[in-house]
């Protein structure tokens, strides 16, 4: 089964699902469905960051500081972050992410989704999937504000990445 034909739960403003659709006419339809965004540190405190290679359905090439994905039908935030986290980092045994916060996530341009946003500690070595990762690395935070105007970042990620930072201040 490819990316596109994965089955997704379309859900409605309060995060109610009202029906299913494949991925790939999610995205075509601007279909509201769910995502996990999992920032991952390893010993140091330092953030994973990406850059998605070419082939990726949504904003391919783009750098992110999360690791991540849709939301498979009738799947849980939290399992869809275990998941996910463990698929792009590469790994297995991985604790499982700590929930943060949610947000709806809408460009005004039919993309949408509901975001639940993680953090997780890796201390395990990563070996990202190359069908989803092109490069990567371990960077501390003072590095990715600093590349956050130099590099095209994933608009989702971006906006993940502002409130964790304002979600963090609040609870200090």
């Amino acid at each position: 089964m490819s990316a596109a034909d994965e089955l997704l739960d379309i859900v409605d403003e309060d995060d109610r699902v009202v029906g299913q659709s494949p991925r790939g006419e999610a995205y075509a339809r601007g279909l509201r469905h769910r995502c996990v965004f999992i920032q991952a540190r390893d010993a140091e405190g330092r953030v994973f960051v990406h850059r998605r290679t070419h082939t990726k359905l949504v904003f391919p090439s783009l750098y992110d500081m999360f690791v991540g994905g849709v939301v498979g039908a009738g799947e849980t935030y939290d399992d869809a972050a275990l998941r996910e986290a463990e698929e792009e980092l590469g790994v297995s045994g991985l604790p499982r992410p700590e929930p943060l916060f949610k947000f709806l996530y809408d460009d005004g341009a039919a993309r949408t989704w509901w975001s639940s946003v993680y953090q997780v500690r890796c201390d395990l070595p990563v070996s990202p999937q190359a069908e989803e990762v092109a490069w990567h690395d371990f960077l501390t935070e003072d590095e990715v504000d600093r590349r956050l105007s130099d590099w095209e970042w994933v608009p989702d990620g971006l906006a993940a990445y502002e409130r964790l930072k304002a979600y963090r201040r609040s609870t200090g």
